[in-house]
């Protein structure tokens, strides 16, 4: 028998699904509008930038943003093409590809992440109280973990 969603489920549920689909290609323009960029090739730069040395490897940046592997080699040779990247075999394993964001990668970062911080700022957070930011973090990592937890493969 179908579980269909009850009215208040149906009322958050709509929201939500217009998020996922207007919020990606929302950042995703403000990015390329300003910074060449897109919105997953800023944070594979945001993430790097992270790591100590600007170095960690393929498997953990594709953890890190919620990424597959293919999608992730993708972005990232467009990226070393760019000279914003490098990838090397790992000396611990052959097995292994680290990624390093390089000086260039990191001035382009440093020169998008104002803007593009600011615009996240208006269209996320502003409005929010401590409290929704923490709601927001707790409700968006628990639909995270059932993600993971379905074992479904993501095509991104």
């Amino acid at each position: 028998m179908t579980r269909w969603l009850t009215e208040d489920e149906l009322a958050s549920w709509l929201p939500l699904a217009g998020v996922m689909l207007r919020l990606g290609p929302t950042l995703d323009s403000q990015l390329q509008r300003d910074s060449d960029l897109t919105h997953f090739d800023y944070l594979c730069l945001a993430m790097l930038s992270e790591e100590s040395d600007w170095t960690t490897t393929m498997s953990s940046l594709a953890t890190r943003t919620n990424s597959s592997l293919s999608r992730l080699s993708h972005v990232i040779s467009k990226l070393e093409k760019r000279c914003w990247v490098q990838r090397a075999r790992s000396d611990v394993s052959r097995r292994v590809t680290n990624v390093t964001m390089t000086d260039d990668g990191y001035a382009v970062l440093v020169a998008a992440a104002p803007q593009h911080v600011e615009f996240v700022h208006s269209l996320v957070y502003d409005g929010l109280s401590a409290d929704d930011v923490a709601h927001l973090r707790r409700l968006m990592t628990h639909i995270l973990e059932r993600i993971e937890a379905s074992g479904l493969k993501s095509s991104c």
